[in-house]
């Protein structure tokens, strides 16, 4: 048997080893575990939006029993307002700058929901309300989503950029995976930081 015969047929194993070894260690994940965090980070702004497009009924059922509340309501619009103008593309989640605005916004947009129903409080009558307890009921259970949908993207860019700065995911971003870059995470804000003031 020839050399070049001999050659050709440990070509066949050798490439058959060669694919299940590049199976085995990981070339897979970085793709697969950016495609998870994509999806968690289209879930967030499901939720996002669920709860944007909740405010104008809230603010309007609002305004129909405080009337002198205006100030608080324009507080909850301008927030609104500010929150969806933001361009959310999928590249926001590897721009701490675009990320660190989209967060912001979201997180004044909760101050100032948070204000609109504590000014509830002061109305017994709006309280009451069918229309308004309804939303409230939703927009409790919007923020509840979106807590759970913060908490699976934040699991999944940690798996993934776990995955670019380890090994052997680390060869493979260096290597074959140069485009993918780490992922921005949602952090806590000063605003959530700060304990509530409580009077007595």
């Amino acid at each position: 048997m020839s050399l070049a015969a001999t050659l050709s047929r440990l070509r066949i194993p050798t490439v058959v080893a060669l694919g299940l070894l590049l199976t085995g260690c990981g070339v897979n994940n970085i793709p697969t575990f950016d495609e998870q965090a994509k999806a968690k980070w289209a879930d967030v702004n499901n939720q996002y939006q669920r709860r944007a497009d909740l405010i104008p009924n809230l603010v309007e059922t609002v305004r129909g029993y405080a009337r002198q509340e205006r100030e608080t309501l324009e507080a909850v619009v301008n927030a609104r307002a500010k929150a969806t103008s933001i361009q959310v593309t999928p590249d926001i989640v590897n721009d701490p700058e675009k990320f660190k605005q989209f967060q912001e916004a979201q997180s004044q947009l909760s101050g100032a929901l948070g204000r609109l129903i504590a000014v509830s409080e002061n109305y017994p009558d709006l309280k009451s309300n069918q229309n308004f307890l309804a939303l409230q009921s939703q927009l409790e259970g919007t923020e509840n989503r979106i807590a759970v949908a913060r908490r699976d993207y934040i699991e999944a860019v940690r798996v993934y950029n776990t995955e670019l700065r380890t090994f052997p995911g680390v060869l493979w971003a260096s290597t074959v995976y140069r485009s993918h870059k780490p992922m921005e995470t949602f952090t806590v804000t000063e605003e959530t930081r700060r304990p509530p003031a409580v009077k007595f």
